[in-house]
């Protein structure tokens, strides 16, 4: 069975909302100022084990406006364009990134049978409502979570308030500029 691996850059405070500044948010971009090289290792490690995005709209509308025309993205480019992509959407009525497949209903039913098939894992970035979806529904096996030297006060979460979850810390380290990866399992009930 495959795993969903969810992928976030988060704040000290949790906020995962506009780290790169292209969504327009008032704290957009806070994420820039801490590039390192295991930052770019750490984010391609997980995109060489998987072979599937899975994202909400809005994520999946700012990557394919971005991945396909982007210059000097090396391998890790290739595998963004090249990669499945699913995209949960009630409203997108085409996706015309290579690859691009929408799932307008059943979402819960559609990602089980995708967690079904042979395959790699199936990486899950930004997307926080349907991250929810599939946290509500037990769908999550990996979190992998690059946490910023940064507290934003406000901002889209991770967790949402009233979230419950008890997570099995599967490794940490420091990957440079102050920002620590963590990888969590969450720990399910016998």
């Amino acid at each position: 069975m495959r795993k969903i691996v969810v992928s976030e850059f988060l704040s000290l405070d949790g906020v995962m909302e506009d780290p790169g500044g292209a969504e327009g948010f008032e704290h957009g971009g806070w994420s820039m100022a801490y590039g390192s090289e295991e930052i770019g290792m750490f984010k391609f490690s997980e995109l060489v084990a998987s072979d599937a995005l899975l994202l909400g709209r809005v994520t999946y509308e700012d990557f394919a406006a971005a991945w396909p025309t982007m210059e000097g993205t090396g391998e890790f480019g290739e595998r963004m364009n090249n990669n499945a992509k699913y995209v949960v959407s009630t409203t997108l009525k085409t996706a015309d990134w290579n690859n691009s497949h929408i799932i307008q209903a059943n979402v819960v039913d559609e990602i089980k049978k995708l967690k079904n098939q042979p395959g790699k894992d199936i990486l899950v970035g930004g997307s926080a409502k349907l991250i929810q979806t599939l946290m509500d529904n037990d769908l999550v096996d990996t979190y992998r979570l690059l946490v910023y030297p940064v507290v934003l006060g406000s901002g889209k979460r991770l967790f949402r308030d009233g979230t419950t979850a008890s997570l099995k810390l599967i490794e940490s380290k420091d990957v440079g500029a102050g920002v620590v990866s963590f990888i969590y399992e969450p720990e399910r009930k016998a």
